[in-house]
């Protein structure tokens, strides 16, 4: 069975990610799992930039088919920021989801709700054929000035969708994987995923 590496450190994208692919014919492993020990500078352009950074990297060190991604939160009050920097958005060092979130609600002060947003994921997929496939995931909401939920990571618990009258991290694992940016960029891999793992396992 082909072997897929889940280019992240996150465990929280790590537990989504093997969720979504957990029927598919390839045995999913860490990095800790391969002895890797890789942080990927993130100073691409783009998502797509960031994520094909992350999965090269990964892929070379391992020698292994590679998922990455690169997703960040866009609100549109703050002209899309934090964006490709949602991860790094409070520069302090040692800076937590929280310290994050509380920034992004001091920024919004003053500004009329309701604070429309968006998350956007990309998914990189790299072979050590070189082969590279990429697709997006687009989950539209809007930020709430009060955390709400004990699920999910980063700006979850901010991060309402109003059909739903639920956050982000309110949601179980199901159903944040039938919703969700990751989930739909993922889910829109599957195909090239299965493609390639057949690829590289024909050596």
């Amino acid at each position: 069975m082909t072997q897929l590496l889940i280019a992240t450190n996150n465990k929280g994208k790590r537990l989504e990610i093997a969720a979504l692919l957990a029927d598919l014919e390839v045995e999913l492993v860490t990095p800790g799992q391969v002895g890797i020990e890789l942080e990927v500078e993130e100073n691409g352009l783009t998502y797509a930039e960031n994520a094909l950074l992350k999965g090269r990297a990964f892929c070379k060190a391992a020698r292994l088919l590679t998922l990455a991604d690169d997703s960040g939160l866009e609100v549109e009050a703050l002209g899309g920021l934090p964006g490709l920097h949602s991860s790094r958005f409070a520069q302090k060092p040692g800076a937590t989801d929280a310290d994050r979130r509380s920034l992004l609600l001091d920024r919004l002060q003053g500004t009329p709700l309701p604070w429309k947003a968006q998350f956007r994921c990309v998914v990189a997929l790299v072979s050590p054929k070189g082969m590279e496939y990429l697709t997006e995931g687009v989950c539209p909401g809007e930020i709430i000035p009060q955390e709400r939920g004990q699920n999910g990571f980063g700006y979850d618990p901010i991060f309402l969708l109003p059909d739903l009258g639920l956050t982000m991290a309110e949601l179980s694992m199901d159903e944040k994987n039938r919703r969700s940016h990751r989930a739909l960029a993922v889910l829109a891999a599957r195909e090239a995923l299965v493609r390639m793992a057949k690829l590289t396992s024909e050596g």
